[in-house]
């Protein structure tokens, strides 16, 4: 994985021997700055079907050091099944703990104008 300078050129896309081995299909900015926090949708190339898998999803936490982002964490969810029992989880502990404020992750997810 190389370092990405900017937050919205941080991917998990990999290639191998010219192979997507694994294609990102969405992300999200839940938490910018110093220790971003970044959601993805990714399927991994299956060379026995010839063709992607499942979908499947990362959390991933970054650490912005000397100019650029490196991971210092990630939580893979392997299913969408798994990816909604954590969300129902998270969801209903919320709710318990009376939290109603919306999250902002629609207006951290925007990109940034990069400068010229």
């Amino acid at each position: 994985m190389s370092w990405a300078e900017d937050i919205d050129d941080i991917s998990v896309e990999y290639e191998e021997d010219g192979v997507l081995v694994v294609k990102q299909e969405a992300k999200e900015v839940i938490a910018r700055g110093t220790w971003p926090v970044l959601a993805f949708v990714y399927r991994e190339w299956n060379a026995t079907a010839n063709d992607y898998g499942p979908p499947k999803f990362t959390l991933r936490k970054f650490r912005k050091q000397a100019g650029t982002y490196r991971m210092e964490s990630k939580l893979n969810i392997g299913s969408p099944v798994q990816a909604r029992a954590i969300s129902e989880v998270l969801k209903r502990w919320t709710d318990e703990m009376g939290i109603t404020e919306e999250p902002e992750v629609t207006k951290a997810s925007k990109p940034r104008q990069k400068k010229a």
